[in-house]
C-alpha cells in the first residue's frame, strides 16, 4: 500500500461523495461476497460429501450382501467381487474389510497385509481415517450378526478422499474466480451508476467554477428536481449580491460627490481666516478628504473579486496609461511600455485602472526623466511593474511605507491612493504588492495578481 493510498484512507472526512459511495460499495462487496462464497462452498462440500457417503453406503450393502459363512470349513466367504478393479489393486485406496475383532478377518486384495483400524460403533458410522500409506480415506462401517457365526462381525469399506477433495477444491476454485468476476462487475456497475447519478452534481460544480472564474454569471438550472431548485436559489443569491455590490458602489460615488462640494466650500471659506487658523483648517480638511477617499475607495472595491470576470490587463489600463503618457510628455518624462496583451486577471477594470493610475502617477511625480511600465507572466501570475529613475527609497523606508500604509507621495502635492488601499485591493483579489529598488535607479512598485494568458493565445 502506497503512502498516498494510506493517507487517502486515513482521512475519510475529505472524501468526495463519489469516493464515499464507492468505498461503501467496496466494503459491502468485500463483506457480502466472501460470506456468500463461504456459504456456497460449505453447502457444496456437505452435498458432495453426502453423495460420496451414499456411494460408500451402497458399497457397504454389496459387501454385506455377498458375505457368507462356509459351515463345512467354518470360515467366512465372499461369494463374488465388488465389481471394481481397484479393490484388487494393492494399496489402491479402495479397501474393504470384515473382522470379528479376533483372529478371523476377510479383507480385499488391495489391503495386502495391512488392516483398517476397527472401532466400536452403534449402527452405521462414517468417518475419516488414514490408510496404509498415510493417504486420507473415508470409511463407512457397522457391526452385523451373520447366521451361523458365533461372534459379531465388523464390516468396513474405505475409499480414498482424493476424488472428493479434488472435486471440492475445483468447485471452490471456480467459485472464487466467479465471485471475483462478480465483484469486479458489481464494482464496475456501481461505479458507473455512481458516476451517472452524480453527473448533475459535477455539472453544478463546473458551473460554480465558471461563475467563480468569471466565465459565467448564472448556474444552469437544467438539473434534476432537487438540484434545479438549489441552482435557482443560488442564482437568486448571486443576482442579489450583484445588485448589492452595484448599489454600494453607486452609493459610494454619490457620497463622494456629496462630500466634494462641502469640502471645496470649506477650503474657500478658510482662505479668509488668519494664516495660523487657515493652515490648521487646511490640514484638517486634507485629513478629512484623504479619509473620505480612503474609505470610498475601499467601499468601491469591496466584493469585486467574487463576481468579476477575466479582463485583459492591457486593454483595461490602456486609457489610464495613454492619458498619463501625455502628461509625462508635457513634463519631459519618457514613459516606456512593455505590455503582454494576452495576459488576463480577475479584477474589476475600474479597480485595475485606479491601481495602475495611482502607482504610475506617483512614479511620474518622482521620476527625473524615465518611467518604465512592464506587464508579463511569471509562475502563473500577471506581474505589473512600474519603475522610475527618481531618488527611490531605502529598505527601511520601503518597509515603513508598507507597514503603515502611507502614501507613496506624501511629501509632494496631491493626495493619490494610499498604500492601504493598494494593499486592500491586493488582499481582495488575492495578489501582492512589493516595493523594490528599480533597475533605473529609483523605486519599483511590483504588483502580482493571479492570472495568465487568455486560452488559445500565445
Amino acid at each position: 500500500m502506497t503512502a498516498r493510498l494510506r493517507a487517502w484512507l486515513a482521512r475519510p472526512a475529505g472524501w468526495t461523495l463519489g469516493q464515499r459511495l464507492l468505498a461503501a460499495a467496496l466494503a459491502l462487496v468485500l463483506v457480502v461476497l466472501p460470506l456468500a462464497g463461504l456459504g456456497l462452498a460449505y453447502n457444496f462440500r456437505e452435498s458432495a460429501t453426502a453423495a460420496f457417503d451414499q456411494r460408500l453406503s451402497s458399497l457397504l450393502q454389496v459387501v454385506l450382501a455377498d458375505l457368507g459363512h462356509d459351515a463345512r470349513n467354518d470360515r467366512l466367504t465372499m461369494t463374488r467381487s465388488l465389481g471394481d478393479a481397484r479393490f484388487e489393486r494393492v494399496f489402491s485406496g479402495w479397501y474393504w474389510q470384515v473382522t470379528d475383532r479376533h483372529d478371523t478377518a476377510l479383507v480385499s486384495r488391495s489391503l495386502w497385509d495391512q488392516r483398517l483400524p476397527v472401532t466400536t460403533v452403534d449402527g452405521v458410522s462414517v468417518r475419516d481415517i488414514r490408510g496404509p500409506r498415510g493417504e486420507p480415506l473415508r470409511v463407512i462401517e457397522r457391526d452385523v450378526r451373520l447366521p451361523g457365526w458365533p461372534r459379531t462381525l465388523h464390516v468396513s469399506v474405505a475409499v480414498s478422499r482424493e476424488e472428493l477433495d479434488a472435486e471440492v477444491a475445483r468447485f471452490e476454485w471456480l467459485l472464487g474466480l466467479s465471485l471475483l468476476a462478480l465483484g469486479a462487475l458489481l464494482l464496475g456497475g456501481l461505479a458507473l451508476q455512481i458516476r451517472w447519478g452524480l453527473a448533475p452534481l459535477r455539472r453544478l460544480h463546473a458551473d460554480l467554477e465558471r461563475v467563480e472564474s468569471g466565465a459565467g454569471e448564472r448556474l444552469d438550472t437544467r438539473l434534476p428536481g432537487e438540484l434545479s431548485e438549489l441552482a435557482g436559489a443560488m442564482n437568486e443569491v448571486l443576482e442579489r449580491d450583484r445588485r448589492l455590490i452595484e448599489r454600494g458602489r453607486s452609493a459610494a460615488g454619490n457620497l463622494a460627490h456629496a462630500l466634494k462640494t462641502p469640502v471645496s466650500v470649506l477650503r474657500t471659506v478658510s482662505e479668509r481666516l488668519p494664516e495660523a487658523q487657515r493652515r490648521q483648517v487646511h490640514d484638517e480638511l486634507g485629513r478629512i478628504d484623504e479619509a473620505v477617499r480612503h474609505h470610498l475607495a475601499r467601499a468601491s472595491a469591496a466584493g469585486g473579486a467574487t463576481l468579476t470576470g477575466r479582463v485583459r490587463v492591457g486593454e483595461a489600463i490602456a486609457p489610464v496609461v495613454d492619458g498619463l503618457a501625455r502628461l509625462a510628455g508635457r513634463r519631459g518624462i519618457a514613459l516606456e511600455r512593455d505590455l503582454d496583451d494576452a495576459l488576463t486577471v480577475r479584477m474589476d477594470p475600474q479597480d485595475l485602472q485606479e491601481l495602475v493610475g495611482n502607482l504610475l502617477d506617483n512614479a511620474l511625480r518622482w521620476a527625473n526623466s524615465r518611467v518604465r511600465l512592464s506587464l508579463h507572466e511569471a509562475a502563473g501570475a500577471a506581474v505589473l511593474c512600474i519603475e522610475d529613475d527618481g531618488p527611490g527609497m531605502t529598505a527601511e523606508q520601503r518597509r515603513a511605507a508598507l507597514a503603515r500604509g502611507a502614501r507613496l507621495d506624501e511629501h509632494r502635492s496631491g493626495s493619490g491612493l494610499g498604500l492601504a488601499i493598494v494593499e486592500d485591493l491586493m488582499s481582495l483579489y488575492g495578489g501582492s504588492l512589493s516595493l523594490e529598488t528599480a533597475s533605473l535607479g529609483g523605486l519599483a512598485a511590483r504588483v502580482e495578481l493571479p492570472g495568465g494568458r487568455t486560452p488559445g493565445r500565445r
